[in-house]
């Protein structure tokens, strides 16, 4: 389905559970170079995150995000993440309705979903579950090697080859299963320039001024291989503390997956974690 906000298609796609459970919607944002398909890859006994949410009740909305997929691009001068977090924010309003939902993010999605969780005017929300990032980013990594192989693209919208993606998005090769890599490979998309080279300065530039602006719960996952983050107990507890106002913080390293953690072995111990945290949001909303 697509949902018009300002004048721009977002493309989004819903699934609900065989059966009608009265459980929120979770919503999902999906990181730079991939599609919301990133949250429909079945790399794991268990399915995929959109998967597992159905068996447990959970209708799940994926959004497309704004310049990929099927969702129409901004100006480069206009794609900052604030206004992707307005824009995906209306954009949860119009299929949430006046509901709670839970926000899940990965990565830049998980940036935008805490600015969303962040903002005075922004949808109703349970909770924030964010995946892929945190606290700081180091320099001479690999998010310095995908900002710069962006920039000297020379272009607005850049495509980085999937073997390239592979080894800054996964673990070692004992993480993940190699029979199904195409999969994953399939959610893999190009992306806008702006979006990478404003990433990496996220953490220290936006993160300590909208997260004491958080009011709702944050669940919040690294991955023992990520090779984008720092994943450090200081790195750990440094962006545990910024979250003054949230009723409930739970930030973690979880073992034996990348970057990508959706798309490792260990991704459906991570979706059941998820999971749980929307059931306790919930309870938690219920109880007053």
């Amino acid at each position: 389905m697509k949902v018009k906000v300002d004048g721009l298609g977002i493309s989004a796609t819903r699934r609900d559970p065989p059966v009608a459970s009265g459980r929120p919607v979770i919503v999902a944002l999906h990181g730079g170079l991939y599609t919301g398909r990133y949250f429909d890859v079945p790399l794991s006994p268990g399915g995929s995150f959109v998967d597992v949410a159905s068996q447990l009740g959970y209708p799940t909305v994926t959004f497309d995000r704004p310049g990929y997929g099927a969702s129409a691009a901004l100006p480069p001068e206009e794609n900052t993440f604030e206004r992707q977090a307005a824009l995906l924010g209306a954009a949860i309003r119009e299929v949430g309705g006046d509901s709670a939902v839970l926000l899940v993010g990965h990565s830049i999605g998980g940036m935008i979903a805490l600015t969303i969780a962040a903002m005075s005017d922004g949808p109703a929300l349970l909770g924030v579950s964010a995946t892929g990032m945190g606290a700081y980013v180091p320099s001479g990594g690999g998010a310095d090697e995908l900002t710069d192989a962006a920039v000297s693209s020379g272009q607005e919208v850049v495509t980085v080859p999937p073997e390239a993606l592979d080894s800054v998005m996964l673990g070692p090769p004992e993480t993940f299963d190699f029979a199904v890599l195409d999969a994953a490979h399939a959610s893999y998309s190009p992306a806008p320039v702006v979006e990478l080279v404003a990433a990496p300065r996220w953490a220290a530039e936006k993160l300590p001024q909208l997260a004491p602006n958080v009011r709702v719960p944050v669940h919040n996952v690294l991955g023992e291989y990520d090779a984008l983050w720092d994943t450090s107990p200081q790195s750990i507890e440094k962006f545990t503390a910024f979250f003054t106002a949230a009723p409930h913080i739970d930030a973690s390293v979880m073992p034996a997956v990348g970057h990508s953690l959706d798309h490792h072995k260990a991704a459906h111990a991570l979706h059941l974690r998820q999971l749980a945290f929307a059931h306790e949001c919930t309870l938690r909303s219920e109880s007053g």
